[in-house]
């Protein structure tokens, strides 16, 4: 995974140099953002975070801190270790000896990557994206909301994924585009074997969970930028339990508002600042793009009337 030679690779609209080999596409031109991925040393770690103070629970598999420099310091145990510096331009990442490529790149490109570009001045969302008809579709939601699992449905049905589970936006004169994320997706074992989408032994996205991570090829896969047409943002399975029916209700302006602001992706950066980039970046997404709660039975087999209701509302709104 780690050699000598450079790499340029693109992702979220972000070019990415790095001594790493990584699961991503080259980088192609028109990226808004750079971050250098390097290879780092135990002792560079160590030094680091002599004498840090931590904020993760004690006990807890992921760790993190702020340190002294503006640079962030995160781990996730069995996983890899992380310094992302205080610019969001440089991230000095290695790996577990127990994790997989598959899983350490998981981490880096997700959650890692967040914190490089929350620090450069950019908002991502915590969704998953399908294209569907050329536009990009997203899915708002917390952990464990059944984001992956709704995108996977479509999957099946011929539909191209973007993104999985971090969607980055940007907004210009006239249109909002969506950015395609890492070819691959996070899914339950039953889900994956059910949607008949798991090869056979494909990783764990960690020692805790049953998540399988899937590569996923072209046509499978969207690596190019497009426009954000609609954003569904996902009840939680626990009210959704209350109900038998498959429910699209548009959200005014200001309930949209709330909804991407509560959707937004790392929390753990906070400050003024930051807030007001996010009101910002968030008010303008609910004026440009329609967001509607999407409430439904999470039963798999009921799926496909998921994603034809949300296939239904689409061409009724382009009418």
């Amino acid at each position: 995974m780690i050699g000598s030679e450079r790499h340029s690779y693109g992702v979220y609209g972000v070019a990415i140099r790095s001594n790493l080999r990584l699961g991503l596409p080259e980088y192609s031109h028109g990226a808004f953002a750079q971050v250098e991925c390097v290879a780092g040393h135990e002792a560079e770690f160590a030094a680091a975070i002599r004498n840090a103070r931590f904020d993760s629970p004690r006990g807890s598999w992921y760790q993190y801190a702020f340190l002294p420099d503006g640079s962030t310091y995160v781990r996730w145990d069995a996983v890899g270790q992380f310094l992302v510096s205080a610019d969001g331009r440089r991230v000095v990442c290695r790996p577990d000896d127990e994790a997989s490529d598959e899983s350490f790149q998981v981490y880096l490109l997700g959650q890692a990557l967040s914190f490089a570009l929350v620090m450069q001045g950019f908002e991502p969302l915590h969704a998953t994206a399908v294209v569907v008809n050329g536009t990009a579709v997203a899915f708002l939601g917390g952990n464990c909301f059944g984001k992956s699992t709704l995108a996977a449905s479509f999957l099946g049905a011929g539909y191209p994924q973007l993104t999985d589970d971090m969607l980055v936006v940007q907004a210009s004169s006239d249109r909002v585009v969506a950015y395609p994320g890492p070819p691959r997706i996070k899914l339950f074992s039953k889900v994956a074997s059910t949607l008949t989408l798991c090869p056979a032994m494909t990783p764990h996205m960690n020692d805790g969970t049953d998540k399988r991570i899937l590569t996923l090829e072209e046509p499978s896969s969207c690596a190019s930028t497009v426009e954000l047409r609609a954003i569904y943002s996902l009840v939680s399975p626990r009210d959704a339990c209350r109900t038998t029916d498959v429910r699209l209700e548009p959200l005014s302006r200001r309930e949209a508002f709330v909804a991407l602001v509560k959707a937004t992706f790392n929390r753990r950066i906070v400050g003024q600042d930051r807030m007001v980039r996010q009101f910002s970046a968030m008010a303008t997404l609910a004026e440009r793009v329609p967001v509607k709660t999407l409430s439904y039975p999470r039963v798999l087999d009921r799926l496909p009337d998921v994603r034809a209701a949300v296939l239904a509302d689409l061409e009724q709104t382009s009418n």
